[in-house]
């Protein structure tokens, strides 16, 4: 409760500054990498977790003991049969469709506006530099794809990616919006961006196409997350660093349950009041079965990442942030 309080109080008031303050990175008990906000360490801590965990290179995936969840149902780190089947993914692609006039508005508002701040650290930490071809993956309204563009700036090239077609409805209109906000100026700082419509399973890119890559809030979606990775380490290009933020499956109890109250007390009632609860509904229980920070890095090495870190992002490590490289 005391978080919450402190979440509410210190963000209401806070400047652009401030907020990328709060995003500073704490090690978890999972021995997971803490980096200054800038950048990360580049010595990964890639070793197996604490946990009894075995690994299977030979499938992809890492089995975990059911120890690690919360719920004691979870067999695979890639998900419950049930939430994860090519028919849920279907439900998934309805719900961003569905959710889409009101998703920037309850992000926002839920969020008291960190998410801008946890997503220019992903921006950061995915090496966007000036020039660069930068690909964004499950891209929803645009908002990680825009701030890519204004960091590899007009002679780099930005690529949007989703599968829903009403959220990509909506990020071509938030990037004229900033086009039309920055005037004459918007060629000159502005990589162009092209939105398209497609599967994080399948990118229809090229091998090695990308300097970089990020995917925000979408790995916890997609049917398989191992091969989700692969095809992301697949399209950036060899040395190249793509940036995975999506929440926090916290193994501290007390963060757990904050976050567990904060989901099911105010996400859930708040987007109720928006008309999308039940849209909203299933956040908990797909954080529950997401995979933790040290099983992502695991699971990064896995896909042929040469190196992978995870950064637990402030207030209260409810976000988390893979670094990988390929």
């Amino acid at each position: 409760a005391r978080l919450v309080v402190e979440l509410m109080s210190t963000t209401t008031s806070m400047t652009p500054h401030a907020a990328r303050l709060m995003t500073h990175a704490r090690p978890s008990s999972s021995r997971i990498a803490s980096p200054s906000p800038s950048t990360p360490k580049t010595s990964a801590k890639t070793t197996m977790c604490a946990l009894d965990k075995r690994r299977h290179r030979s499938r992809g995936t890492l089995a975990v003991s059911s120890a690690s969840s919360s719920s004691g149902a979870i067999g695979d780190v890639a998900g419950n049969p049930y939430e994860q089947t090519s028919s849920a993914a279907n439900e998934r692609q309805a719900l961003f469709n569905d959710i889409a006039p009101v998703y920037d508005r309850l992000n926002d508002q839920l969020s008291l506006g960190l998410h801008r701040a946890w997503k220019r650290c992903a921006v950061k930490w995915c090496g966007a530099t000036i020039g660069a071809r930068a690909l964004d993956v499950c891209c929803g309204s645009g908002d990680v794809a825009i701030k890519l563009s204004d960091a590899v700036g007009a002679t780099g090239a930005v690529v949007g990616l989703d599968f829903a077609a009403n959220q990509l409805k909506y990020a071509g209109e938030k990037e004229a919006s900033r086009r039309v906000e920055l005037g004459e100026y918007a060629e000159s700082r502005m990589a162009p961006i092209e939105w398209i419509e497609g599967d994080a399973l399948a990118l229809p890119f090229e091998d090695d196409s990308f300097d970089c890559a990020t995917i925000a809030y979408g790995l916890r979606n997609v049917s398989d997350i191992p091969l989700a990775l692969r095809e992301l380490r697949r399209v950036v290009r060899p040395g190249a660093k793509v940036a995975v933020l999506d929440f926090n499956n916290p193994t501290d109890a007390t963060t757990a349950s904050v976050q567990g109250f904060v989901l099911d007390n105010i996400v859930v009632p708040f987007a109720d009041l928006n008309g999308v609860a039940a849209e909203y509904r299933y956040l908990r229980p797909s954080i529950e079965r997401f995979p933790r920070g040290q099983e992502q890095v695991d699971l990064a090495r896995d896909a042929g990442f040469s190196q992978a870190e995870f950064y637990e992002l402030q207030p209260g490590g409810l976000m988390g942030c893979l670094v990988a490289t390929k």
